[in-house]
């Protein structure tokens, strides 16, 4: 039987244990470690050019650290031979900042793409998923036909959101998924991602800089800092932790409204 209770020993998805990441004599990460729990929802956040994306494609395993060791579901994807490593990264889902969808396909047929490359669905039964994660993103169907350029920004987002599901990830890793929205899309979008969360028993990473985000869904949040992560705990512990950014951050005019209105749902 399986611990249960607020005391029993968190599974960790992601460890990343003294990550450097350098770009010539430019140091971004330095003696950087994090924990991702299954089921959690964490937020990133940083200053421009603290590595947030960096450390996205480190655990991603698109770069290789200078130093240190980054594990997804326990295994370094560096020295995995790459039929492992394939099954490894159909765990995950990516949800790039623009959505990253394939401008000459229909929002099922870029839904259809992982589907295609990593099972033996026909194009008929890869049609149906796509159909079923289409609605699970939240979208009407006649959105299925539809091309991303008459798509709104939100509805991009969703159509991309829809194709990272399309495996049936255990961990969905997001790039500032409300960047570009209003804030009655965004938080329609964070309510998505909390209802998926629940209903899917999701993990989620979301890097974002967006204050009702944090207060609105994340389980935990990690401050990039520093070059390293310098919290990464509950929302009302991060902002009593004694750091200038986090002052400037969570303290500022828009980390002050953003808790306010948050204070009273």
């Amino acid at each position: 039987m399986n611990p249960t209770g607020p005391d029993a020993p968190r599974e960790a998805l992601v460890q990343v244990r003294g990550l450097r990441s350098q770009f010539g004599t430019h140091v971004v990460h330095e003696n950087l470690d994090l924990d991702v729990y299954r089921g959690e929802i964490i937020g990133v956040v940083g200053g421009s050019g603290s590595g947030k994306s960096v450390l996205l494609r480190s655990i991603l395993g698109l770069r290789r650290p200078d130093a240190g060791r980054v594990l997804l579901f326990g295994e370094s994807l560096h020295e995995l031979p790459e039929t492992k490593r394939v099954a490894i990264e159909r765990r995950c889902g990516v949800l790039f900042q623009d959505g990253a969808l394939f401008s000459s396909l229909t929002v099922s047929e870029n839904v259809c793409v992982p589907l295609l490359e990593h099972t033996e669905l026909s194009l008929h039964d890869a049609l149906r998923v796509a159909a079923l994660k289409i609605a699970l993103a939240d979208l009407s169907p006649g959105v299925r036909h539809k091309y991303p350029s008459e798509l709104s920004g939100g509805m991009k987002k969703r159509a991309a959101l829809a194709r990272a599901l399309a495996l049936d990830p255990d961990i969905v890793f997001l790039d500032e998924p409300t960047s570009g929205l209003d804030p009655i899309a965004a938080a329609s979008f964070d309510q998505l991602i909390r209802t998926l969360r629940d209903a899917l028993g999701l993990t989620v990473f979301m890097i974002t800089h967006d204050l009702d985000s944090l207060h609105a869904i994340c389980d935990r949040v990690a401050v990039l800092a520093h070059k390293r992560v310098i919290v990464a705990d509950t929302l009302a512990k991060v902002q009593r932790f004694d750091d200038p950014w986090i002052r400037d951050y969570f303290k500022g005019p828009r980390g002050r409204a953003a808790e306010a209105i948050h204070a009273l749902t």
